[in-house]
Formats: structure tokens, sequence, C-alpha cells
């Protein structure tokens, strides 16, 4: 983690949107990420935030790091335009300490420990939800920083095509076609999309004193091309549901390695049912393929792939007045294959977790605890406990405190070792323990005349960070980094007349190594 020392790091992060059309601000929008049971976002005591699609149409987004741009507590890193590596961290954290799923499905490289966000396509998402803070409790490793969940179209209702085309600088044309329908009890959605652009030289390093190494004067160009299907239907005591993506990408950069080939696959299926009437079962399965070949020159050189298989069986109980308990099991397997031949090349990860939500009067409670059981490193428990109070004027405190933990990626521990002569090299370390974290945040938000207001002032401590050992003959990643994280963040909304709606975001950061 590059942490800088005690307050270098001041981050200023304006998010100003003024656009006429229909205010997303009138209704509190539906989330489940949050605490994995439908829940508005005034009533959820997790620091979120929620981009809809209207939100994405009226902004004009054309990926997905650019729909996250200027929201609070997110920090975005490109390396060199449309497609290429697009590290998205929360609060200051690593960009392996973010959780990424897709309806409801994990993904990501296991080797690397990243999510290829930039991948996604954007024509065929429905809305994004980004939940700030630990929420390990909740979902397991990687969620340190928080929770980014991305849910493709749904569908429903009348028969409805669509078509977007559109054009631009660097050769750049894009594409989409869907049709979406189902009726009341019914719903699917069906699309495909396609971009592509020649894009511009990112990269004009030196060889020898940085940048990419290598001097390449050309364009570095990407082309993407992807589909999606989901559908279900509801029927009397539950439903059923079935989702599907997938995305192929071909870029272009610079470097030893100046081309690579990849795609990203999902598949998932759902039901929920209703046994009585105060028990609510949800079952879902899915996997997630991640897979990458690179080229230098036109000549293959490496391949990577992830496959990732996800279980999970949660019963919510309601408890009446306002009350709900939940219980269930998680099961994740990652497998990886490719170029390297890695010591181990697979692990499974058994949980058992359970929450509590409630009003009580004036005051809202929400608990949680998990237990995994790792093949590869054992036991780890997590918790998180908070607690919010609603005035009669309308302000709302909240203070909530969680653990969290990031098992370390098959690259860290099974790296084959690297021979770079006269005695040094390179080598994973299979004795690597998870990273963990420690957070308390406090909150306060109300409502005005124009709209609404909030603010989290948060602390983060970091232990166990892997960091690499680099004054033995072999380097290798260890254990030994420690940080904090301090961080306030504030939104403002303002609705207009007209329809016309202003947000606002300010992020600051006081990240501190400890080391």
């Amino acid at each position: 983690m590059n942490i800088l020392v005690f307050f270098s790091g001041l981050l200023l992060l304006p998010s100003l949107v003024l656009a006429a059309g229909e205010s997303a601000m009138e209704l509190s929008p539906i989330l489940v990420t949050a605490s994995r049971i439908a829940q508005t976002a005034d009533e959820t005591l997790a620091s979120v935030s929620v981009v809809t699609r209207e939100e994405i149409e009226r902004r004009q987004v054309r990926s997905v790091p650019e729909a996250l741009r200027g929201l609070p507590g997110v920090t975005l890193t490109n390396s060199g335009g449309a497609g290429k590596l697009t590290s998205v961290s929360l609060r200051g954290t690593n960009a392996s300490h973010v959780l990424v799923l897709v309806d409801g499905v994990r993904i990501g490289s296991a080797t690397a420990g990243l999510s290829s966000l930039e991948t996604l396509p954007i024509e065929q998402i429905e809305r994004i939800e980004i939940v700030r803070g630990p929420r390990s409790s909740r979902y397991g490793s990687e969620a340190i920083g928080g929770v980014i969940q991305i849910f493709t179209r749904r569908g429903g209702g009348a028969l409805r095509p669509r078509l977007a085309v559109g054009a631009g600088s660097d050769r750049t044309l894009e594409g989409a076609l869907g049709l979406s329908g189902g009726g009341d009890d019914h719903w699917f959605d069906g699309s495909v999309s396609f971009s592509a652009t020649e894009g511009f030289d990112a990269c004009r390093g030196e060889p020898l004193t940085g940048g990419c190494f290598a001097i390449e004067p050309d364009r570095d160009g990407y082309r993407n091309r992807a589909g999606s299907l989901r559908l279900g239907s509801r029927f009397p005591g539950g439903e059923l549901g079935l989702h599907g993506l997938r995305s192929e990408n071909d870029l272009e950069f610079d470097g030893l390695t100046n081309t690579s080939r990849g795609w990203i696959q999902i598949l998932g299926a759902d039901a929920r049912f209703t046994p009585r009437e105060f028990w609510d079962l949800q079952l879902a399965a899915g996997r997630s393929w991640d897979r990458l070949n690179g080229f230098s020159d036109g000549l293959f050189s490496s391949h990577y792939e992830t496959l990732r298989d996800t279980l999970t069986w949660q019963n919510d109980l309601d408890l009446g007045a306002g009350r709900l308990a939940t219980l269930g099991l998680d099961y994740v397997r990652d497998q990886v294959d490719g170029s390297l031949d890695f010591a181990e090349d697979s692990r499974t990860n058994w949980a058992l977790f359970g929450q509590f939500e409630g009003d009580f009067g004036a005051h809202r409670a929400s608990l949680s605890l998990r237990h995994d059981d790792n093949e590869q490193f054992g036991r780890q428990v997590t918790g998180d406990a908070a607690w919010g109070y609603g005035f009669a004027n309308g302000l709302r405190l909240t203070l909530s405190y969680g653990t969290a933990f990031r098992a370390p990626s098959f690259n860290d521990l099974y790296y084959p070792f690297e021979d770079f002569g006269d005695g040094f090299g390179y080598a994973g370390n299979p004795d690597l323990e998870p990273e963990t974290s420690r957070s308390l945040e406090l909150g306060l938000s109300g409502e005005w005349s124009l709209g609404s207001w909030g603010l989290q002032l948060y602390q983060t401590d970091l232990e166990d960070l892997i960091a690499l050992d680099t004054l033995s003959a072999i380097t290798q990643p260890v254990n030994v980094a420690e940080a904090r994280l301090r961080g306030l963040e504030g939104t403002l909304g303002m609705r207009f007349p007209g329809n016309w709606t202003l947000d606002a975001s300010l992020t600051l950061l006081d990240p501190e190594n400890r080391t």
C-alpha cells in the first residue's frame, strides 16, 4: 500500500451533477448489498451510494469506473485510457481490499487479487451499489474497504426494445442493442454491445528510467464485445431467476508484454421461497471465470485463469415489530490455472453467518457475526455492530464498529521462484497470514428544505498488511506493514424547481504508515 506520512494524503473529490429530468432524490432507493436484505438507503446504518440507470444515462457515463468517479471515499487510478487497468479503492485501502459482486456472484482474479471493473459493459448495467466500510462479517474475504455490487438489467413490464450508437475521437465506435419485458410476474432482458477505439499512446516511459520500460510510439487500442441475459418468474410462494454475462476484451499497451486478450464470464441462478409467513428462504449459486492471455509483439507469453464457484443458503426470519434475523451458509471455491506452476491451485472456504436488524422506537440496531474456515489458513471470525438514532427534527446519528480480513492471493502465496541471477530472485510466501482491519465510524445526516446532507468520520487500523521484503536475497511478500486511515466524508444533495438536482461530495483522507 502506498501510504503517505501524516496528512500527506488530502483528497478532494468534488462531484457536481446538474441535470434536468426526473429527480432520483424523491424516493430513497432500495438496496441489498449493505446487509444482504432488501432495505431502503434511509434504513441502512452503513455508508452507501447508489448509481442508478437514470443517472448513468443522464451523465452519459461510458464505463463502470467513470460511474464511480466523484463518489465519496472512492479513488480511481487509470493506466492509460479506455479498457486499461483501473484500480478502485475505497477509503484509502488497497484495490485488493474491495469485494466486487455481479448479481451476487463474486468475481475477480485469484492470482492478481483484483477485479477488472473497466471491462464490464456499462450498457448492460441497471444499477451499482457501493458500501463503504468493513463488510467481511457479511461477505468474508476482501471486504476491508467495502463492497461494490453491480446489477445487470432485469426487465419486466411492457416489451421495450433499445438501441444506442456512438462515435468519437481516436476512431471510437460504440453500439448496443437490447430487448426487455415480461409483464408483472415474469421478467427478461437480453443485450449485446460492442465498443472499439484506436486509443492514444498510453505510455512514453524510457526503457531504463521508468514508466513502462519500453519505447513504443504507437496508439494503444481497446475492443470489447459483451452480451448478457437475465430472466425469471414469480409464482405463489416464491420466485426463480437466471442470469449470465460475458465480456471479451482485446487490449493494446506498451511494455515487454504489449497485447492481451481476455474475457470475464458470470453465470448464476437464484431462488426465493416463503415456507412460512415469517420465513424467507434464499438459495443462490454462481460461477465466474476470469481469463487473461498476454502477447509480446504477437507471440504468446502468458496465460492466467481463475474459476470461482459460490453457493449461498440464507434464511431471513421476521421477528415482528420491524426486526429481522438472518442465518446462512456461504461456500466459495477458487481454482487457478495458467503459465505459472503454483504449488497449490485451488482452495475452498466455508462460512457461517448471522445478523440482526431491528427498530426500537427512535433507535435502530444492526449486529452481524461470521465464521470463515479457509482450507489454506484456517479460521477467521469477523463481526460488526451499528446503532442509529433518529431525532424528531430529522437528524440521524449513527455509530458503528467492524472487523474485516483479506485472504492472500495465489501470487502472494505460491508464485514460483524466479531467478534474477547473482543469487537474487523472487518467490511467493506460503506462510502468509490474512490482512486484518478494525474500523470505527461516526455519522450524522439530515434533511433540509432543498434536499439532504451527510457527514461520516471514520478510522481504520490495518494490520499484517502484505509488503515485499526486498532486503533478502529472495524478495518475498511478508506480513509486516501496518497503517491507520482517518477520513471525513461529506455529501450534499439539493433539489430545485423544474426537477434540477445538484449533488456534491467531499473526501478528506489522512493515511499514516505505522510500520
